[in-house]
């Protein structure tokens, strides 16, 4: 037995050093297992009850895996046990496989009673051992990529999980709840992971542009207190409250959304924020004059916006290229639009500009007075002409409002749907993770919980944009050709495609990166595509993106 555990750690020092030194630091003679033969002659652990088959175990564990779905490329067991599920999907499948399992005093005893080697040294399997929920989330979120990977499945050892049910329990819950938000992000990916990418490749001379120009000047001084305006229907009754705050010289940062309606009444905003990347964001600019409006736009924001003002910031909202970009040509300001809008973008911004007093205006997150927006926004001209006499204006802003269902709330002059009760959380959320003092103007939208929980040391990130390396063209240049040379799928060598990922480069591996919010568009228009199809095919298409651009 002895021998087993020295095989099974000198491979796990070369494979996993972190848990190598924990299993060394263990006691590995602890009897929590007890081993018995199959009729097989395979080593069986046992805690209450046998945990595999005492007949053929790995024929039970091949039937089990027969069962799994052939889109389902990341496997999660809960529990090692003699490891014949997991060797079993490694042989039948091209899957990635992670095994959860707790007790490392337990572990350390099952590499004294067999062979783990196949399993450890294997590329595409991972052990999570004694790992705590938000390691085992973190974990989920880091390595799960649906476009490569398709499905995920979680397949217990019922009769390993019996003996610690809470901490299994826990770590499907963690489990869930990161797949839950892997799902959410993978949705916005597959529909706009073609415009992030084409945005974010035309903006990038507007980006120098607006390098230069800041080069130039210190636009921005430290803010002190500043006044967001969102687009909801309460912001009409506190137009004439936040006229006073403009006369009070309160640094005014409106959403794109609520821009014309600001406009209309006569007050000009310090700072306008954007971060859709689809194309009705210029409809929240027609008729507008922003030439004396500074712009802040999500590299990702479509490349129209920034020729709106001589005053246009680029910032960087997290997207993969974006993050590249700031690394290797460009360094942009960092700008948390996690909340998903722009009310939470705004105050992102405001928290970046040093703002220790904030208040909110017009964020009902809620549809109030069975209307969406405040008057003079978008909507409004936009219906205007897309009504007609089978379709009047009427009967189009009921089909906006009720296009989601309703969620019961306290207040009955107020509708929430899922979507805005989660970004009334988010909002939340971040006011409660900042030490500015932010309060929300009287309105009739759902009730916003703003109140301070504690005091926190984090100070706010500068909005501060670096200077360009070199110049725009070079960069798309280089970045093209770094595409090109990523080694083709199926010439690594690994056991399946959905390694892929895990077997390029360090520098490789980030080029990838990038392309995988395409990749998850591309999957979601043909999901049909085979993983090295899919991989061929958004390289083929980034560069050609990206060459169209250049040639421009």
């Amino acid at each position: 037995m002895d021998n087993f555990f020295e095989q099974n750690m000198r491979t796990l020092s070369l494979c996993n050093r972190e848990l190598f030194s924990r299993l060394t630091a263990c006691n590995a003679s602890i009897n929590r297992y007890t081993f018995s033969q199959s009729r097989t002659g395979k080593i069986v652990p046992s805690l209450v009850n046998p945990l595999h088959s005492m007949v053929d175990p790995e024929k039970e564990a091949q039937r089990m895996v027969s069962t799994i779905s052939d889109d389902t490329g990341f496997l999660v067991f809960l529990g090692l046990g003699g490891g014949f599920v997991p060797e079993a999907a490694l042989a039948l499948t091209a899957a990635q496989i992670t095994v959860i399992d707790f007790n490392i005093d337990g572990i350390a005893g099952l590499f004294r009673s067999k062979d783990y080697t196949h399993l450890l040294s294997n590329s595409r399997f991972s052990l999570l051992a004694d790992s705590s929920v938000d390691e085992i989330k973190s974990f989920i979120l880091e390595q799960y990529r649906p476009a490569i990977h398709g499905g995920i499945k979680v397949i217990p050892l019922r009769a390993r999980i019996e003996a610690d049910v809470s901490k299994f329990e826990a770590a499907a819950a963690a489990i869930e709840e990161a797949i839950g938000n892997i799902a959410a992000d993978y949705s916005v990916q597959a529909h706009f992971g073609s415009r992030w990418f084409s945005n974010i490749i035309r903006n990038i001379k507007a980006a120098e542009k607006s390098a230069k120009a800041a080069a130039k000047e210190k636009i921005f001084p430290p803010v002190k207190e500043a006044a967001i305006a969102a687009a909801g229907p309460s912001l009409d009754q506190q137009m004439p409250l936040l006229a006073e705050y403009k006369s009070r010289q309160v640094f005014i940062i409106s959403c794109d959304t609520a821009l014309p309606a600001l406009l209309y009444r006569g007050i000009k905003p310090d700072a306008v924020v954007s971060i859709d990347c689809q194309h009705i964001s210029y409809y929240h600019f027609l008729g507008c004059d922003t030439r004396n409006v500074p712009l802040f736009l999500d590299i990702a924001s479509p490349p129209l916006l920034s020729s709106l003002s001589p005053s246009a910031h680029f910032f960087s909202s997290g997207h993969p290229l974006a993050v590249y970009i700031s690394q290797w040509w460009r360094q942009l300001p960092a700008v948390d639009t996690s909340g998903g809008n722009v009310t939470y973008a705004c105050l992102s911004l405001a928290h970046n500009l040093g703002a220790q007093r904030i208040t909110a205006f017009g964020a009902d997150f809620s549809y109030t007075g069975a209307r969406t927006y405040a008057r003079g926004t978008y909507i409004y001209p936009f219906f205007e002409k897309k009504q007609n006499r089978l379709s009047p204006m009427e009967s189009l802003f009921s089909a906006f409002l009720y296009r989601s269902p309703f969620l019961p709330s306290e207040n009955k002059n107020c509708n929430e749907t899922a979507q805005l009760r989660f970004y009334r959380q988010k909002f939340e959320e971040k006011a409660a993770a900042m030490n500015a003092e932010i309060t929300a103007a009287p309105g009739g939208g759902a009730p916003v919980n703003l109140s301070r929980k504690k005091t926190h040391n984090a100070a706010p990130v500068p909005f501060a944009a670096g200077k360009a390396r070199i110049t725009g063209g070079e960069f798309l240049e280089q970045y093209c050709g770094k595409i090109a040379a990523l080694p083709a799928a199926g010439s690594l060598e690994t056991s399946g495609d959905n390694n892929y990922f895990q077997n390029l480069s360090a520098e490789d591996r980030q080029i990838f990166f990038t392309l995988l919010p395409g990749m998850a568009a591309l999957k979601h228009r043909n999901p049909k595509l085979k993983t090295q199809e899919l991989i061929e095919e958004i390289k083929r298409l980034s560069m050609s993106e990206i060459v169209r651009v250049a040639a421009v």
